[in-house]
């Protein structure tokens, strides 16, 4: 724990709170871009549009915002009196993190097969998909704020 971080607590939490939004925008944004990127032919000029789209949200939106969210939330994690460790809901909210994050590297690697013009997945599955950050983000905030556990 760092006890000098205290002072700066609502300052962390807010900028952690204004990350995750950012970041949780381009989650829900990207999957849906592969959504009508299935529906384009291959090697069109409408289907080279959405490469450009889908890499400039993951490198200049999501991938800043991720790793902003990961440095304030450590800060947060550091901040005594913070988080209490020995409770359910922070165990909950870490494995729901960690999952946000595997969901960030599967839309990494989805977006690279788009841009090899590999696309492995129906325009379906990208919209089941489209559902998980949603899920996740809805445990996350419950957990912190409610700590039912």
């Amino acid at each position: 724990m760092i006890q000098a971080l205290v002072p700066y607590a609502l300052w962390l939490k807010a900028f952690h709170i204004i990350a995750v939004i950012c970041w949780m925008a381009g989650q829900f944004y990207l999957p849906r871009l592969f959504v009508y990127h299935c529906q384009t032919q291959v090697g069109s000029q409408e289907s080279e549009r959405f490469k450009v789209m889908e890499q400039k949200l993951l490198r200049m939106i999501i991938n800043p915002a991720m790793i902003t969210t990961f440095i304030f939330g450590v800060l947060l994690t550091l901040t005594p009196g913070m988080v209490d460790f020995h409770s359910i809901w922070w165990a909950i909210k870490i494995i729901s993190v960690l999952l946000l994050f595997a969901f960030h590297g599967a839309c990494s690697r989805w977006r690279k097969q788009f841009l090899n013009d590999q696309n492995k997945h129906s325009e379906k599955f990208y919209r089941y998909v489209n559902e998980i950050p949603a899920v996740l983000m809805i445990i996350i905030v419950i957990m912190v704020v409610v700590q039912p556990f």
